[in-house]
């Protein structure tokens, strides 16, 4: 018999709520009754069946209330992921033309746009889809092939910009008025009031785990009458919009988790925006050169991108791992040469300076204990990988 796995110690400062967030208690204990006692199929007929099938529905009416739709218009899926390519490939396939996206879309979306054979907008310096290049190339693809789908994402995964999506749908339908619009709001729910985005857009996903949820859950909004083709089918689940049977458990967490966010949103934006603050300013204090990439007037509370000369990313998460410290960065190794982001490359960052990006993302559970652990952390690091690459001798920090 195999022995238990060895427990990872919790991290003294977590800042990676962008890549996932801790689920709320509230949403484990909702979670516990259908993994338990009712645990029956949502799709069966008998009792055990329809009480399944009614927290489903209860699950339904709480998500459209805090998206601002019709229970009917939303659809339960498996994550953000399928969410993005349901909606991209499922209005391409259902209309006629191409999908159009942002340069700086998350791989669930960009991709799906590629394989499609689809056009990508520029942005500006701040990550805000180019408006004057979206109508440009609304008016080439009128003239053939069309254009099926529009996505812009709401809030950016990386640098946290937010998009004005009245604007964005005003270019849409005034250039081409066939076209969906989507948005891919997976960061967007735990800052933004999603019933100000969805009256903008035709489709709109979510993913449970970034706002306390469970992993395994994702929500397609699809307003109004269906027009994307179903990718998952043959069970007939969600209308036949969405087959496969239904995750109660993860459904019912997600639905708490959403409506506590909704609750606390405006507290939690106050709270944890200026604990943002404090966090740059600290680092920015102590770290000579470091560059906040987005300005906190054009991104979520909860960004603290930053872009610091002289390192790499991934030395310096590294290091800052092995002081308790969990952050990711906007660099990946690829053939043993660390490459520039997509999205800071369309932001136009200079490739040296985003070699040294940092994501460091607060949520719900932050403190600001966690935000001076990582101050301390981040400089001691940053001064060590300055120190080794000018050769000198161990000493003070940078």
């Amino acid at each position: 018999m195999s022995a238990p796995p060895t427990p990872v110690p919790s991290p003294s400062a977590y800042l990676d709520c962008a890549a996932t967030t801790p689920m709320r208690p509230e949403a484990v204990e909702a979670m516990l009754p259908f993994l338990r006692d009712r645990f029956a199929n949502p799709s069966g007929s008998h009792r055990f069946a329809r009480d399944a099938r009614r927290a489903v529905d209860e699950a339904r009416d709480v998500v459209a209330e805090v998206v601002g739709c019709g229970p009917h218009e939303v659809v339960f899926t498996g994550c953000g992921t399928e969410s993005d390519n349901a909606a991209v490939l499922g209005a391409v396939r259902r209309g006629s033309g191409v999908a159009v996206c942002s340069a700086i879309e998350h791989p669930a979306v960009s991709e799906p746009v590629a394989l499609t054979g689809g056009r990508v907008v520029g942005v500006d310096r701040l990550g805000r889809v180019d408006l004057d290049e979206l109508g440009a190339t609304l008016a080439e693809l009128r003239a053939g092939p069309g254009v099926a789908v529009v996505s812009v994402m709401a809030v950016n995964n990386e640098v946290g910009t937010i998009n004005d999506l009245a604007a964005v749908s005003d270019v849409v339908h005034r250039l081409a008025p066939e076209a969906l619009v989507h948005t891919d709001a997976v960061q967007a729910a735990c800052w933004l009031d999603l019933r100000e985005i969805t009256p903008h857009v035709d489709l709109l996903s979510l993913s449970a785990h970034k706002f306390g949820g469970p992993k395994g859950v994702g929500v397609l909004v699809e307003r109004g009458t269906p027009r994307v083709e179903p990718l998952i089918i043959g069970g007939g689940q969600e209308r036949e919009r969405r087959s496969g049977t239904h995750n109660t458990a993860g459904i019912a967490a997600a639905a708490t988790a959403l409506a506590l966010v909704d609750a606390e949103r405006d507290v939690d934006r106050v709270r944890i925006g200026a604990l943002r603050d404090e966090l740059v300013a600290g680092l920015r204090q102590r770290i000579d050169g470091l560059v906040e990439t987005i300005p906190p007037a054009h991104k979520v509370a909860g960004s603290a991108h930053v872009c610091i000369p002289g390192v790499e990313s991934e030395a310096l998460l590294f290091l800052i791992d092995e002081r308790g410290v969990s952050a990711s960065a906007a660099s990946a190794c690829a053939s043993g040469a660390m490459e520039p982001s997509h999205v800071l490359a369309a932001l136009g960052i200079d490739r040296s300076l985003a070699a040294g990006a940092l994501r460091l993302t607060l949520g719900h559970e932050t403190t600001r204990a966690e935000v001076e652990t990582a101050i301390e952390a981040i400089d001691a690091a940053v001064g060590q990988l300055r120190r080794h690459a000018t050769g000198a001798a161990p000493g003070g920090a940078s």
